[in-house]
C-alpha cells in the first residue's frame, strides 16, 4: 500500500469485484441463476427468517406442493415483487421436459400464468434412444432471468421440440414474467456452424445438429449476453463441444465456440451445473470426455484446438476464445474410460490471502475420478504428460466421483460425491486441508446431492440437499459440523413427503422457504 489515502478506494474496488462475481443477485430477494450467482457458489446470505435453531421438525415442514406437467430437471427460479394485474407478486419460476413455463405466487402458492414453449402442432422431442432424460426431452436446463429497468423482467430459456414431419428444433425463448408473453420476436431457432473437420463437417465446418443435443447446463447471463452450452444425448455421435452467445435485447446469435471442432465429443453437461463467470467476464466450465490434442503449439495449447475433458477458460469481450485451460495428465485413460471431468460443475472461489499476504482467485472442479481440482484462474496450469502443472490436487477424496455441484460458505467447500456422505473442505493460508472436517452422518445415493446453503452473513448457516429417492427425502444440516437438522422423513405420518426424487435436482432457499423439484411437482417448505 503506497498510502493510508488509497484504502478507502481499494476498499471499494474489492466491493465491487465481489458484487459483480455473485452477480446477476442484483436483488436480495431475488434468485435469476443457477445455484444463486455466476460464481455458482449456491449461497443465500440473506436468509433471516430460518435458523439453525427453527428448521426442525416442530416448527418447520411441507408447506403446500405446487402441481406440474412434467419432471422438473431444473432449479426454479425466484423474482420478487413482480406486478401483475395491479398487485406486487413474489414469482416462482419453473420449467418442465412438457415444454412448459411456469409462474407461481411463491407464497401463496397461486399459479398466475402457464405457458407451452411448444408451436403449433409440435410435441416434446423423445428421448432420442438415451435414458439420461425420459420420458420426453422439453426444457432441461434452469433458466436466467434479466431485470431490466423499466421492464417486469425477462426469462430467457431452451426448449427442445419435434414437428410433425419428424425434424427436431431447439429455440431460445425470451419470456415477459408478468405475462409470460415472448420478447423481442422470439423465439429463435438455434443454429451454428464453426471451421473444423470433426464430427459432422460440412464444407470445412462443423455444423450444430439440433437432434443431437439438449441444453443440459444452466445459462449463463453477462451484462447483454446470454450463453448456452450443450450435451450430448448419453455418447451418441455425432457431436462435439459447443458454446453459443445470444443478444439478450435481440435474441441475434453474436459469438460461437466450439472447443472438439477437430476432433469428436467434448460435451458441456456437469449434471445441470450451468457455465461460470468471475467479475471480468470471463467464463470458466469444465469440459466431458472427448479428443484432446497432446501435440502443444508454442504457446501450450492444443495444436487442432480440442480441448476433451479439460478445465478451461473463455474470454468473452471480442467473441468466445479460450485463453487458458487445465488438463490433466492422464487424460488418455479418462477420456478412454468414460470417467471424465464434466461430470461435475465448476466453482469460483472468492479471494484468498495466504501467509505472505499473496491473494489467490481460484476456481475448483471435480468429476468421476474421484479428485478434487484447485486451479488458479489466472494460471491454469495446462498440459504435461507427465505431472499436472495445478495449483492444488487432492487425489482421491471424493470416493464414488461427482455427478453433481459443489457449494461454498465460510471458508468451507461442500462436495457430496455419489454414494457416500457430504464432505466439508476447509481452507487454510489459501489452501485446503486434505481431508474433510466435517461429514454428514447420512450417504446420498447416485447421482449424489448439489448441497445449497442458506445464512445470514455468516450466522445461521445451513446445508440443505436432496435425496434421489421415492420418496424423495430433503435434508438440513448445521454448516458448521453437517449435524443434521431436519429431514422430511422424521415424521412418521409422512406429512413432509413431497414426491418421487428427481436426478440433478438443486433446492432454492428465500425469503424463508425452500422449493424442491420433483418428477412431477414442487415441494414448499418453511415455518408451519
Amino acid at each position: 500500500m503506497r498510502s493510508a489515502e488509497l484504502l478507502p478506494s481499494r476498499l471499494i474496488l474489492g466491493l465491487l469485484c465481489v458484487l459483480a462475481l455473485l452477480a446477476p443477485l442484483a436483488f436480495s430477494e431475488d434468485v435469476l441463476t443457477y445455484h444463486n450467482n455466476n460464481a455458482r457458489t449456491g449461497l443465500n446470505p440473506f436468509e433471516t427468517i430460518l435458523t439453525t435453531s427453527n428448521v426442525n421438525s416442530a416448527s418447520f415442514g411441507k408447506l403446500f406442493t405446487l402441481p406440474v406437467d412434467g419432471l422438473v430437471d431444473a432449479e426454479p427460479l425466484y423474482l420478487s415483487s413482480v406486478p401483475i394485474g395491479g398487485v406486487a407478486h413474489n414469482l416462482l419460476i419453473v420449467v418442465t421436459e412438457h415444454d412448459s413455463v411456469y409462474a407461481f405466487d411463491a407464497d401463496t402458492g397461486s399459479r398466475m400464468w402457464h405457458i407451452t414453449t411448444l408451436k403449433s402442432g409440435e410435441t416434446t422431442s423423445d428421448d432420442r434412444g438415451c435414458s439420461q432424460v425420459i420420458p420426453e426431452i422439453g426444457i432441461t436446463s434452469t433458466p436466467v432471468i434479466r431485470r431490466p429497468a423499466g421492464t417486469n423482467g425477462v426469462i430467457y430459456t431452451v426448449a427442445m421440440s419435434k414437428d410433425a414431419a419428424g425434424a427436431y428444433h431447439q429455440r431460445l425463448h425470451a419470456l415477459d414474467t408478468a405475462t409470460g408473453n415472448e420478447l423481442y420476436k422470439g423465439p429463435v431457432d438455434i443454429q451454428a456452424k464453426f471451421p473444423g473437420t470433426g464430427d459432422n463437417t460440412s464444407g470445412g465446418f462443423v455444423i450444430f445438429d439440433p437432434a443431437q443435443y439438449k441444453e443440459r447446463s444452466g445459462l449463463l447471463l453477462i451484462g447483454d449476453e446470454v450463453y448456452l452450452a450443450w450435451a450430448s444425448h448419453c455418447d451418441i455421435r455425432p457431436y462435439t463441444g459447443w458454446i453459443m452467445g445470444y443478444s439478450a435485447s435481440t435474441l441475434v446469435q453474436t459469438t460461437v465456440l466450439n472447443v472438439t471442432p477437430n476432433g469428436v465429443e467434448g460435451a458441456i453437461w456437469g449434471s445441470g451445473a450451468g457455465l461460470t463467470a468471475d467479475y471480468s467476464g470471463n467464463i470458466f466450465f469444465l469440459d466431458a470426455n472427448g479428443l484432446f490434442d497432446p501435440a502443444l503449439n508454442s504457446a501450450g495449447f492444443p495444436s487442432e484446438g480440442d480441448y476433451g475433458n479439460a478445465f478451461i477458460r473463455l474470454a468473452t469481450r471480442g467473441g468466445l476464445a479460450v485463453t487458458d485451460y487445465f488438463e490433466m495428465d492422464n487424460q488418455l485413460e479418462e477420456n478412454h474410460h468414460d470417467t471424465d471431468l464434466g461430470s461435475g460443475g465448476a466453482i469460483l472461489l472468492p479471494a484468498v490471502k495466504d501467509s505472505s499476504g499473496v491473494t489467490w482467485e481460484l476456481a475448483a472442479g471435480a468429476g468421476k475420478d474421484t479428485n478434487l481440482y484447485l486451479v488458479n484462474r489466472n494460471s491454469m496450469g495446462k498440459f504435461n504428460p507427465n505431472s499436472n502443472n495445478i495449483y492444488q490436487e487432492l487425489p482421491g477424496v471424493l470416493p464414488g466421483g461427482m455427478w453433481a455441484m459443489p457449494a461454498f460458505f465460510n471458508g468451507r467447500l461442500y462436495y457430496g460425491p455419489a454414494g457416500h456422505p457430504i464432505f466439508a473442505f476447509q481452507f487454510q493460508n489459501a489452501k485446503l486441508l486434505t481431508a474433510p472436517v466435517a461429514q454428514t452422518t447420512n450417504a446420498f445415493e447416485y447421482p449424489g446431492p448439489t448441497p445449497s446453503i442458506s445464512s445470514n452473513k455468516s450466522q445461521n448457516g445451513i446445508v440443505w440437499a436432496v435425496q434421489n429417492t421415492n420418496p424423495a427425502v430433503l435434508h438440513a444440516y448445521d454448516a458448521v459440523d453437517l449435524h443434521e437438522l431436519y429431514n422430511t422423513n422424521q415424521m412418521a405420518n409422512g406429512r413432509d413427503h413431497f414426491g418421487a426424487g428427481n436426478k440433478f435436482i438443486t433446492p432454492l432457499i428465500i425469503n424463508g422457504k425452500v422449493y424442491v423439484g420433483t418428477t412431477n411437482s414442487i415441494g414448499v417448505f418453511g415455518l408451519l
